[in-house]
């Protein structure tokens, strides 16, 4: 029986796994200053023997896969060719709208049961073989998966506080949510963030913030993770998530005379609408105290607008490292930094910090298609 597996979708998925393998190898090691040169899976400790799975489905994790495998935090790193449910034609009837409730159910019955069928033949392990299953994620293909084949795992969030600002499992099932969530806890159909009824648990940053309550939630801070990391364990990991870090050191060192501003970029709105929006953030932004900034935008590895081509006074840094990279790097320091949506409370190298939200997303999109929360009924 092996130990540990993650399944993860995004960079910040990856970053979080890390976390908590430096935490295992501290508690029964206590060492990870030469776990580059480690054996994984040799010893007593537990260290190493971690197995992390890629999706390749919404994220491109490019050369990053190849210096996961040489990091020595994992046993193995497998990518997972995980298809969405318009990948197979055959599951669209099941997902139109009947206009009946009681009809729209059994196809819903139907279409969980039938989109893991037709997943299983891209898994790439035997889940069954390990003691904790780990995902991220889990309203992905990989959760309807692991329901159909009655396996039990770990749920984790999938962004830090992501729930506070847009309970994905209930807006999805809004109207009848209990009678739904009673469906889910028979494996009937599969509801994600806790709700299935193989999830043994659900991890979240913080409880107390969420509005909704769920009882197989769990508060797991990752902050503490953060602070039992030592250099030589924040070293791996810019190692293993910046491909160039002297490129990266020598666009951050740019402007150090001046007043800097580094803007979150998202995968928000269509192109058109994102670059207007990032543009106004640039304009809007950019200045502080009367004086211009120099401005960079990290780019959303989600995010394909082309800043480059687009922003060319603007500093792009690049979208293939999770942005918490930048806290391991001596020195850094930002007068200000902007974001949409994405949550900046883990950031510590800005003096300013600017989380938008909502209302700012008024001005670009209809309220409906953002304001998830607020069209949630409690049923």
């Amino acid at each position: 029986m092996k130990e540990r597996i993650y399944v993860c979708h995004t960079f910040y998925h990856v970053y979080v796994a890390c976390l908590k393998e430096f935490h295992i190898l501290h508690k029964f090691s206590g060492d990870a200053d030469n776990l580059k040169g480690h054996s994984a899976g040799n010893g007593s400790d537990m260290a190493g023997r971690a197995t992390l799975v890629l999706s390749k489905m919404s994220n491109k994790f490019g050369s990053m896969v190849e210096r996961a495998r040489q990091c020595g935090l994992f046993e193995e790193v497998i990518e997972y060719d995980e298809k969405v449910d318009t990948f197979f034609p055959e599951l669209a009837p099941l997902r139109t709208n009947t206009g009946s409730l009681v009809k729209n159910m059994f196809n819903r019955i139907k279409f969980c049961r039938r989109f893991a069928i037709l997943q299983e033949k891209y898994i790439p392990v035997d889940f069954t073989k390990y003691k904790d299953i780990y995902v991220f994620c889990d309203s992905d293909p990989v959760g309807y998966y692991l329901n159909y084949k009655k396996i039990r795992y770990h749920a984790l969030e999938d962004g830090l506080n992501c729930i506070k600002y847009g309970d994905q499992a209930r807006y999805d099932n809004n109207g009848h949510f209990r009678f739904k969530a009673w469906l889910a806890s028979t494996g009937l159909i599969f509801i994600q963030n806790g709700w299935g009824r193989y999830c043994i648990d659900m991890e979240v940053n913080d409880i107390s913030i969420l509005d909704y309550p769920c009882p197989k939630y769990i508060e797991v801070p990752r902050q503490p993770l953060v602070d039992e990391l030592t250099q030589a364990d924040k070293d791996l990991m810019l190692e293993l998530f910046v491909e160039n870090m002297d490129e990266l050191r020598d666009q951050l060192d740019k402007g150090k005379d001046k007043p800097r501003v580094l803007i979150l970029s998202e995968p928000l709105c269509d192109l058109e609408t994102r670059e207007r929006l990032f543009r106004d953030l640039v304009t809007e932004y950019g200045t502080l105290n009367g004086k211009e900034a120099i401005v960079m935008i990290k780019q959303h590895p989600r995010d394909y607008l082309d800043y480059e081509k687009l922003f060319p006074d603007v500093i792009l840094l690049a979208g293939t490292f999770p942005m918490e990279m930048l806290n391991f790097i001596d020195g850094l320091k930002f007068d200000r930094l902007v974001s949409v949506y994405t949550v900046v409370d883990s950031i510590k190298f800005v003096d300013e910090k600017l989380f938008l939200g909502d209302d700012f997303m008024d001005k670009y999109e209809a309220p409906e298609i953002h304001r998830l929360n607020e069209q949630i009924i409690d049923n």
